[in-house]
């Protein structure tokens, strides 16, 4: 409370013109949400996420600005509505987080922002392949590759990773292999730009690059022994919290991914011990993306050669209950 009140009156002080104090004040704000976002459950940032989402558009509102300083404010009114739009999309509230993915693409095309553009259509690519809108997804990512052409910070190869997960959710074999290939080849050469500076959900690490590449796989019913080592080191490689791209939501993922593999290769045993951590998680974790995952799980129990195995029944049976109701991943409500 006392570093709230004040951070408000460093604002309040800034009268007409933005001064010294106000922007790199919000600068390291949004830098913590950022790395924050995936190491954390959303009630735990929700409250500072929307006050400091606040406090940066009445700065733009409000406020006179050098031209430098309002391309600045621009990018971080973008990020921050690009975080607000990622935690509508894990409450599953997909219509609000199609409308502040519109909010970020405006305040990214005002700062002028090739980078955070193309990654505003990674985003609405994202909610759209969560919403089991795989064509939609894939027109997402493909309009936001072909912006990044030119970029070389890791949200080109991420865009391509949106791609072939859209691809193989649509049972397209060859655009999603074409590319996962293409991935691998621009990720040789990477640059790291200022989003991949600030971290957390706007840079694309190696282990989620595997992790992506795994699961477009997956969709498309793979489970050889090369692919399963490679699931097993997805997994491996979010196992550890000190590792800065660490994120609960990608071993979660993750390990779904691996019990799918499993599950392909006819391992219900196998399945159920990658699952099971998933399964384990307190409900605050248990966000839309999860959620999805472990189900697609279920549905390959419920088709898959192994369904009338008594284990596959106890496990569909867990997973079924798993979804928790969208409030409970709020502090305060219950569900």
């Amino acid at each position: 409370m006392a570093v709230r009140r004040a951070r408000k009156y460093l604002l309040d002080n800034d009268q007409l013109r933005v001064g010294d104090a106000s922007l790199p004040l919000l600068q390291d704000e949004v830098a913590r949400l950022v790395r924050d976002y995936p190491r954390q459950s959303l009630g735990e940032i929700w409250e500072d996420l929307l006050n400091t989402h606040d406090e940066v558009l009445h700065l733009i509102d409000t406020r006179r600005f050098t031209p430098s300083q309002l391309r600045d404010t621009n990018v971080m009114a973008a990020v921050l509505s690009f975080l607000v739009a990622k935690a509508f999309n894990d409450l599953e509230d997909r219509d609000q987080a199609r409308t502040m993915s519109l909010v970020a693409a405006a305040f990214a095309k005002d700062a002028e922002h090739p980078g955070l553009i193309a990654m505003v259509n990674g985003l609405q690519s994202l909610i759209e392949y969560w919403a089991d809108r795989p064509t939609d997804a894939f027109f997402y990512a493909k309009k936001g590759a072909d912006s990044a052409a030119g970029l070389r910070g890791t949200v080109a190869p991420w865009l391509l990773g949106l791609q072939a997960r859209a691809a193989a959710r649509m049972g397209d074999e060859e655009n999603a292999l074409h590319a996962i290939a293409q991935a691998v080849e621009l990720r040789e050469r990477v640059v790291p730009d200022d989003l991949d500076e600030l971290g957390g959900l706007l840079t694309y690490s190696h282990a989620k690059q595997l992790y992506y590449t795994v699961e477009a796989e997956a969709l498309l019913g793979h489970g050889n022994e090369a692919l399963t080592r490679q699931a097993e080191e997805a997994v491996l490689k979010f196992s550890d919290e000190e590792a800065p791209d660490w994120a609960f939501g990608d071993l979660a993922g993750a390990r779904c991914n691996l019990s799918l593999v499993r599950l392909h290769n006819g391992d219900v045993e196998g399945a159920a011990e990658a699952i099971r951590p998933v399964l384990d998680l307190s409900t605050p974790f248990r966000n839309n993306g999860i959620v999805v995952s472990t189900l697609r799980v279920r549905d390959a129990l419920l088709h898959g050669p192994a369904r009338t195995a008594v284990a596959a029944r106890s496990l569909q049976e867990e997973i079924a209950a798993f979804p928790p109701q969208r409030p409970a991943l709020l502090p305060g409500r219950s569900g």
